[in-house]
């Protein structure tokens, strides 16, 4: 089996060579799924680096009178959170990320959430996640007690991922595409 760096890698190249008007019309199919996404209060992220984009999507769940969350990365990698208000409160940060001005709600915030948006870099037909290899997810995961969803490019729904101890399955993923896909659990 290919290890992580590789897949992530392999998935990054991708996402470099995307076009911007693809992109944009992922962006567009994927806020027109935002009714298939359920709960009331939600955490989510701003796509950056040639995922998805989601401020169509976080535009769509608000306009629906939906709660997003989105998250503040700390210096220690862990994920402090602020409620989405629009994207004209969205500062520049690390990593190239895009992030909310207003109060931050402290680490246990996310669970608040009903529904978990999470990035991925790669899901697996089984559910499990790849992310970036920050570790940021993973810290903040084992708070949530909310169905996890990844947030991703159809083409990023593999057969397979590598996997660790301390990864965590998804319950579903979100894609421009296909919508919302949940996983059977035994």
């Amino acid at each position: 089996m290919i290890d992580k760096q590789t897949l992530r890698g392999e998935v990054r190249a991708r996402r470099v060579a995307r076009s911007e008007s693809d992109l944009a019309g992922w962006a567009l199919l994927l806020a027109a799924h935002a009714e298939q996404v359920p709960g009331q209060t939600l955490t989510a992220f701003v796509g950056a680096g040639g995922e998805v984009p989601t401020l169509p999507l976080l535009d769509a769940l608000v306009a629906a009178g939906r709660r997003v969350l989105l998250p503040i990365t700390l210096s220690d990698m862990d994920l402090d959170w602020a409620e989405y208000t629009g994207a004209a409160d969205l500062v520049p940060a690390a990593f190239g990320l895009l992030e909310p001005t207003g109060p931050r709600l402290g680490l246990d915030a996310i669970d608040q959430a009903d529904t978990i948006l999470a990035p991925a870099l790669a899901v697996d037909q089984s559910g499990l996640r790849l992310g970036q290899g920050g570790g940021c997810y993973d810290r903040a995961l084992p708070r949530a007690h909310g169905l996890v969803i990844a947030v991703l490019a159809d083409d990023e729904v593999v057969l397979s991922v590598p996997v660790e101890s301390h990864d965590r399955p998804v319950d579903a993923v979100l894609t421009p595409s296909g919508g919302l896909m949940r996983f059977p659990r035994a």
